[in-house]
């Protein structure tokens, strides 16, 4: 099939546009869905310091390059990677983030599991079975990333989240009847470094074909223990789904949006754990973590 905009050979076919796309226009209709995100959201400012959480994978290679491409020419903007290595034989290779943050010319830093709680996640799976084993993973993980990046001066922190990501985030809030994370506001805590989500409009396939096209050298393959998490599930039903109403993850992502009134005030606030000194709900739940996987609980 030729390209809807030119007569050059197309790359891909969006079913939702109903356009088919050459590689050049391709790259232009997904820079500028990102851009737009992130001038409507206003994600980055002058004097801001941006960090990718760079696992290696897909989507967070592209949005390194991405935002390397939209940002190497502006002084006013830091922008760096942080990979945390979580302990999982085979899956993660933090030198695999280290070339590609290296090849595309950005400060790279690392953290561990094993340096930072004594623990890695394939020793939480061998005591606590792999049920949660992602939530703890990802309870963990965010508050690492978040020292981490606090203590590197950053003030923004990008995420290679994909409209199917965060279409699947709002299914499984829904089919967990979780009406506060349907509705909790987007705001700044005191501790807590902002996310931003350049790809948050733009599908999962799409974000594959840009990293195949601009980075080399990222890891393909998903995480050992995913296998039994909620998500796995959402992604089928709603892949499923989606292939007879192109627009549903969109509707999703922006009933979420919607969801959010920032008018709202967050039920019960955000505090300071009085032992890790990070900021949480009610409880802390990465200490809670640490505590059972300590226990044996």
């Amino acid at each position: 099939m030729q390209c809807s905009k030119c007569r050059r050979d197309a790359v891909i076919y969006q079913r939702y546009s109903g356009l088919h796309l050459c590689e050049q226009h391709f790259n232009r209709d997904l820079e500028a869905k990102a851009k737009r995100a992130i001038r409507e959201h206003r994600w980055i400012a002058s004097g801001d310091t941006v960090a990718v959480a760079l696992s290696g994978g897909k989507d967070s290679s592209a949005v390194l390059y991405f935002l390397h491409r939209l940002l190497h020419e502006r002084r006013d903007v830091r922008l760096m990677a942080i990979t945390v290595d979580e302990g999982i034989g085979g899956y993660r290779d933090p030198a695999r983030a280290r070339a590609i943050a290296e090849r595309i010319g950005v400060p790279w830093v690392t953290a561990s599991f094993r340096e930072e709680y004594g623990v890695t996640l394939d020793e939480i799976v061998a005591r606590k079975g792999t049920g949660l084993s992602c939530s703890y993973c990802g309870v963990l993980r965010r508050a690492l990333l978040n020292r981490v990046a606090r203590e590197e001066g950053v003030t923004k922190f990008a995420y290679g989240f994909t409209l199917d990501d965060e279409a699947q985030s709002v299914l499984m809030n829904v089919l967990r009847g979780d009406p506060y994370r349907l509705t909790r506001p987007v705001r700044e805590v005191a501790g807590l470094v902002p996310r931003i989500k350049p790809f948050m409009y733009i599908p999962e396939r799409e974000v594959a074909l840009y990293a195949f096209f601009h980075v080399e050298g990222f890891d393909l393959a998903g995480c050992p223990y995913a296998a039994d998490a909620l998500r796995g599930d959402v992604r089928g039903i709603l892949d499923a789904y989606t292939y007879r109403h192109p627009a549903t993850k969109y509707s999703l992502v922006n009933l979420g949006e919607a969801l959010r009134n920032p008018e709202q005030p967050p039920e019960g606030g955000l505090r300071v754990c009085e032992r890790c000194g990070e900021p949480c709900g009610e409880v802390c739940r990465a200490c809670q973590v640490l505590d059972e996987v300590r226990r044996g609980a």
